[in-house]
């Protein structure tokens, strides 16, 4: 006979998404772009009509401590750290699927927890009385 553990609804799912969540290995927050910019030089090519920008350059943002920090990174950083950027969104998507599976178990567990209703009892005897409130 299997234990309860593992007939518990969205066991399977809850156990699949915490296998996948411990093959993450490092996760860095924020997100990584690629910009080109103008300078504050007045004769450069940057301000002509069309500009000629300045870069390409890989930023990456991310919030500590309640402030946006800024972070200018190489090709090779981004390299070395891509997957690691990849880890958390990955991260923010397993996170989010399995607070949905266990709030699915959690609906079964509590409708299969409470008795049915009589079916042949008109839906209005069902209802609870309202509350009377002290005046």
């Amino acid at each position: 006979m299997p234990d309860m553990e593992t007939r518990m609804p969205w066991e399977a799912t809850r156990r699949a998404l915490a296998g996948e969540l411990a093959a993450i290995d490092g996760v860095l927050p924020g997100s990584v772009v690629l910009r080109r910019m103008r300078c504050g030089k007045p004769g450069c090519a940057c301000k002509h009509d069309p500009p000629t920008l300045h870069g390409p350059y890989i930023q990456w943002t991310r919030t500590v401590d309640g402030k946006t920090v800024t972070r200018y990174l190489s090709g090779d950083l981004l390299a070395r750290y891509q997957q690691w950027f990849d880890n958390a969104r990955r991260l923010k998507e397993i996170v989010a699927k399995l607070e949905i599976a266990s709030l699915h178990a959690i609906e079964q567990s509590e409708a299969a927890a409470t008795p049915t209703a009589d079916p042949s009892m008109p839906a209005a005897s069902r209802r609870r009385p309202p509350r009377h409130r002290p005046t």
